[in-house]
C-alpha cells in the first residue's frame, strides 16, 4: 500500500510528544451529529482523537495505513483500530454519524477520501477535519519558531503541507460547510518539551535525511534564549483551523 508515510519511523515519539485536542471541540461536534452510534477517525495515528471520541460515542472505528502508528495506539473497548487507508475503511454505506481527521487530512488522497465520506455518512452526518500550523508562546519565541517553520524548514515540508499553512481554506470541499467556533490546544511546556515536539515534525526528519545535519541543534540556543531557559515553563497555544460539513438530511 502506498501512502504518505511521514511518521512511522518515530511513531513512539509522535504518541508521546504531540498535543491532544480540547474537550470543547468534541462537545461541539457531538451537538451536530444525528446520533452517537458510530464515529470514524481517519488517519488516526496513535488514536489521540479516537480516545476522546470513544468517551462520547458507542463505537469508534480508527484507521491509519501505518502499522507502527496503530501499534502505539491505546486500546479501548469501544475503539476498533484498523490498518487501512483513508480510502478503504471497512464500513457500511450510510452507517457513520461523524467522520474526523485530526492533523491528518492534508496527507490524504482528497478526492477518494471525500467519496468514501459521502458513502459512509448517514443522512445529516458530519465530517470535521482540523489542523494547526503554528504555536503561540510569546513575541520573542514566536519570531524564532515562525522563521524556523517557514524559512528553515520550508524546503523540507512534504506536499500537502501547503493546506496546513492555508489553514484548510484552499481545500476543495464537497460538503455543506458548517461554521466552527474558535478552539485552540493549550499546553504548559518547557523549552525542552517544546523541542521534543518539534522533533516530531516531518520536515525536521526529512531535513536530517537530506542534509545529514540536525536543524534542532542549530535552533536550540536561540529558542532557549527567547524562552528564558531550557526548563522554564510557559503557556503554549495552538490555534486550530477546522473544516466541517454535513451531508444532506434525509
Amino acid at each position: 500500500m502506498e501512502f504518505a508515510d511521514h511518521f512511522s519511523e518515530h511513531a513512539a515519539s509522535y504518541r508521546q510528544y504531540r498535543p491532544g485536542y480540547p474537550a470543547g471541540l468534541y462537545d461541539w461536534l457531538c451537538g451536530l451529529v444525528p446520533s452517537r452510534r458510530l464515529a470514524w477517525d481517519a488517519g488516526t495515528g496513535n488514536g489521540q482523537a479516537a480516545l476522546d471520541l470513544a468517551a462520547r460515542f458507542e463505537r469508534v472505528v480508527a484507521t491509519d495505513p501505518s502499522e507502527r502508528q496503530i501499534a502505539e495506539a491505546t486500546a479501548h473497548p469501544r475503539i476498533g483500530y484498523g490498518i487501512a487507508a483513508e480510502t478503504n475503511p471497512a464500513l457500511k454505506d450510510a452507517s457513520v454519524d461523524l467522520v474526523t481527521a485530526a492533523q491528518a487530512m492534508h496527507w490524504f488522497d482528497l478526492d477518494r477520501f471525500f467519496a468514501e465520506v459521502a458513502r459512509v455518512l448517514r443522512a445529516g452526518g458530519v465530517i470535521a477535519a482540523w489542523t494547526y500550523h503554528r504555536s503561540v508562546v510569546s513575541d520573542a519565541v514566536d519570531r524564532v519558531t515562525d522563521r524556523f517553520r517557514v524559512e528553515t524548514m520550508g524546503p523540507f515540508w512534504p506536499p500537502g503541507r501547503e493546506y496546513v499553512e492555508d489553514e484548510y481554506r484552499t481545500i476543495p470541499f464537497p460538503f455543506r460547510r458548517l461554521e466552527a467556533p474558535r478552539f485552540e490546544v493549550r499546553e504548559r511546556w518547557t523549552a525542552r518539551r517544546f523541542l521534543a515536539y518539534l522533533d516530531t515534525w516531518s520536515a525536521v526528519r526529512r531535513c536530517r535525511k537530506a542534509t545529514g545535519e540536525d536543524p534542532l541543534r542549530a535552533l536550540e540556543p536561540e529558542l532557549v534564549a527567547a524562552w528564558g531557559g531550557m526548563d522554564v515553563e510557559r503557556d503554549v497555544r495552538f490555534p486550530l483551523a477546522i473544516l466541517a460539513g454535513r451531508t444532506e438530511e434525509a
